[in-house]
């Protein structure tokens, strides 16, 4: 009689414990921080579009939201502890950079769920996610609009600190303009500051000098200042992450927006929601805790923007498109690897597989 008693208090203990977890995931979370890489939330790329999915996800789920930003690197922990010790159920942190204390803060707090933007983990607890991206992808079909639009034969980029995101921005760009024509001039400068517009604006000055008539700005507000101090001088640029037509450029109405073509468009925001989606469902095997969430040309995580004010041929936007569709359904190869940004061991420059 005793084992039988035993035997019934142990499985009701076990039902219990099974009832309680998914009464736990059923409830998912109330309340999501975001703490920025360095730089504020309204700096027109990337922090930016981040905050707006956070934004969209506190509203569409009547979460309780807020954000920190950064001003400096040394800060990550303590802006990541500020949100933990406030007991917000999840923290969104946005860069590379923070990935070390994003991971760090994981460990030491399972029962907060992590969210680390643009970072990457082989082996991390199951209350972290890194959501990342194809930038090489969009990189690359940036890198072909610009080959369609130079008249001197010569491009250019102007990036921030080569993290992989960055570099695989680049790689994918110059890559890209090599798809089009394998003897396109395709210059670049890394600058070691996402936040120098000044000198962003500096190095685009630099570029055009040296003939370039199409100017790539993929590095937060030090890419925005090379674009819109390019466009200014009446020179072709290409913005990154969101459409910057709508943020550096207001909307039109700052003076150069016509010579916005296009923008290297990573759905940052999209990241962000679909991960605070699940944790509101409770859908733990959808947020992909102890991995990485890949955002891609296939499931619509990266794209290009609309020409809006400048004048874009159609046969241009249409190739775009049908380069688009490659990607998507893997006919085209960018030739550059999706996590480091390094170039693949392949030919020099990316063609089409067999099936297209």
């Amino acid at each position: 009689m005793f084992r039988k008693l035993l035997t019934l208090t142990v499985m009701l203990a076990m039902i219990a414990g099974a009832f309680s977890t998914v009464m736990a995931q059923e409830e998912g979370i109330d309340s999501a921080c975001l703490v920025t890489d360095v730089g504020k939330v309204d700096d027109g790329t990337f922090n930016e579009f981040a905050y707006n999915g956070l934004v969209d996800a506190g509203e569409d789920f009547d979460l309780e939201i807020t954000y920190i930003e950064t001003l400096a690197a040394t800060d990550f922990p303590t802006n990541i502890q500020r949100c933990i010790d406030s007991d917000f159920d999840a923290i969104v942190t946005v860069g590379f950079l923070m990935q070390d204390a994003t991971l760090e803060a994981a460990i030491a707090n399972p029962d907060v769920y992590f969210i680390g933007i643009d970072q990457g983990y082989e082996d991390a607890p199951a209350n972290l996610v890194g959501v990342q991206f194809r930038e090489d992808q969009s990189g690359f079909l940036a890198g072909a609009l610009a080959a369609q639009m130079t008249e001197s034969g010569i491009i250019a980029g102007v990036y921030g600190i080569p993290v992989p995101a960055v570099v695989k921005f680049r790689n994918g760009f110059e890559q890209g303009a090599k798809y089009i024509n394998p003897d396109i001039d395709v210059r670049g400068v890394y600058i070691e500051s996402f936040v120098d517009s000044v000198a962003g604006g500096e190095t685009a000055d630099q570029l055009i000098s040296e003939g370039a008539d199409v100017i790539f700005g993929a590095g937060g507000q030090t890419g925005s200042g090379a674009i819109l101090r390019a466009a200014q001088q009446g020179v072709y640029v290409i913005g990154v992450d969101q459409d910057e037509y709508n943020t550096t450029f207001g909307g039109g109405e700052t003076p150069g927006a016509e010579y916005l073509i296009s923008s290297a468009v990573k759905r940052v925001d999209q990241g962000v929601y679909l991960s605070l989606e699940a944790l509101v469902d409770g859908d733990l095997e959808a947020f992909g805790g102890g991995g990485n969430r890949v955002l891609s040309a296939e499931n619509d995580g990266v794209t290009f923007a609309p020409p809006h004010d400048s004048e874009v041929p159609e046969e241009v936007t249409a190739s775009l498109e049908e380069i688009l569709a490659g990607l998507k359904d893997g006919t085209i190869e960018t030739g550059v690897d999706p996590i480091s940004g390094e170039l693949l061991d392949m030919d020099a420059t990316p063609e089409a597989t067999e099936e297209a």
